[in-house]
């Protein structure tokens, strides 16, 4: 049987086809994806690729509390330069920024103390319509990541010495 565009099936199937192929697109974000789509979060974005973290990020559920480029800014230049020289410190500082599993905003309980990919805890509370995640301040929740999810902060966290 052969179906022109011009017969109302054939044009009807392909309309659903490009919305289940947009669909699925929009689907496959993932954390580091959208990061590097959010302009407050170029320098997280780079960072992340730069550790080899993007990996792990693309293959799973996360939560991710991405620092803004404003808390990047207020660490010492000396530091952030450390960092970007020394990729298994920046994956270990990145990777406390991370939890496993996919957490939206209004899940956060007042205080829970959940682990990292990195192993260690986070210090997680929610106030009101307030995160806080250890002294940071989610300032834009539940950006869409797929199975993911990336909460904005105004801080870079430090993991606890070992």
């Amino acid at each position: 049987m052969n179906m022109s565009l011009r017969h109302p099936l054939a044009a009807a199937c392909l309309a659903l086809a490009t919305l289940s192929i947009t669909g699925l697109a929009h689907a496959a974000d993932t954390a580091v994806s959208v990061a590097a789509q959010t302009p407050e979060l170029s320098t997280f974005s780079r960072l992340v690729k730069q550790a080899g973290l993007d990996a792990t990020l693309n293959s799973g559920a996360y939560t991710v509390f991405a620092p803004s480029d404003d808390a990047f800014k207020a660490l010492p230049a000396d530091k952030l330069d450390a960092l970007a020289k020394n990729p298994d410190q920046l994956k270990a500082l990145l990777s406390y920024h991370v939890l496993p599993g996919k957490t939206v905003a209004s899940a956060v309980k007042e205080n829970s103390t959940p682990a990292t990919v990195s192993g260690d805890k986070l210090a997680l509370s929610k106030a009101g319509d307030f995160v806080t995640v250890d002294d940071a301040l989610v300032t834009k929740a539940d950006v869409a990541a797929g199975d993911s999810v990336v909460h904005v902060i105004d801080r870079v966290l430090t993991p606890p010495k070992k």
